[in-house]
């Protein structure tokens, strides 16, 4: 029953107060309604980022967001790295060597991938009433993207139709708090952020997995949610919450970059 479910729910997101934080080295974070506040990094959220980075934690955006809107991003933001486009490509910015990107599939493979998959972004905009390519198209590299609430609104109805498109034509799918994002591939926001800790620090992060913290707000936040042991959900993340199976433990107060804040207090001082 719909009241159960959301019952166990609630009963599983626990007060953020609840959690004890402590041993911990690193925070990967969803950008879109996680950091960013109706499209936009807050002061509180930026001096979090900051402030976490001050004490020694890495800090790694991981977002569905394309190559080409994180760059600015990366240079600008105190943070190790971007993961984009979940999972399937990076940017890191260390002065005085700029720019760095990294990509987990071939030049080959993804030049191959592209090309498929503007076929099926033209099947989708032909089929589903309303649909829309995401305004931040131009800049991705390995996935599409359909708005369906950045600036334009497509109905649940809409969302369902575009993953099992899709989901028809052999992508992997998933619907953020903004984007219906689809891609030909195995990665995901989980081995984005195993194969990016491998890259920067040579490290194995399912080893050390319980030393990090996911922070994250929707749907496609929870095979992150499933995996790490210290997960929270800024408080906006009930709007999804019928649709999870896999919740996060904890849940702020605040939402988006209040949320993300809230964290980073609660995280540093039981840390200090």
């Amino acid at each position: 029953m719909p009241g159960c479910h959301w019952a166990a729910l609630v009963e599983t997101m626990r007060p953020l107060a609840s959690w004890h934080p402590h041993d911990l080295i690193g925070v990967f974070t969803d950008i879109d309604d996680t950091l960013t506040t109706e499209g936009n990094i807050t002061p509180d959220a930026m001096r979090a980022l900051a402030d976490l980075k001050a004490a020694g934690l890495h800090v790694v955006p991981i977002t569905g967001r394309p190559m080409g809107w994180s760059e600015p991003f990366v240079q600008s933001w105190p943070v190790d790295a971007i993961v984009a486009e979940n999972g399937a490509l990076a940017l890191q910015h260390t002065p005085p060597l700029g720019l760095r990107k990294l990509y987990q599939q071939s030049a080959t493979t993804r030049q191959h991938n592209f090309a498929r998959m503007q076929q099926v972004a033209q099947r989708i905009l032909k089929e589903v009433s309303g649909s829309r390519l995401s305004q931040d198209s131009p800049g991705r590299e390995t996935d599409i993207a359909i708005d369906h609430s950045e600036f334009t609104h497509l109905p649940p109805s809409g969302i369902e139709q575009v993953v099992n498109i899709m989901q028809s034509e052999g992508m992997t799918a998933t619907v953020s708090s903004i984007h219906v994002n689809g891609w030909f591939g195995e990665h995901n926001k989980l081995t984005g952020a195993r194969w990016i800790v491998q890259e920067l620090w040579g490290r194995d992060l399912d080893a050390e997995i319980g030393r990090w913290v996911y922070v994250g707000d929707s749907s496609n936040d929870q095979v992150m949610f499933e995996h790490f042991p210290h997960t929270v959900g800024v408080a906006n993340i009930r709007r999804f919450e019928a649709q999870l199976t896999h919740p996060p433990r904890y849940i702020t107060a605040s939402e988006r970059g209040a949320g993300f804040a809230e964290l980073t207090r609660h995280l540093l001082a039981g840390l200090n």
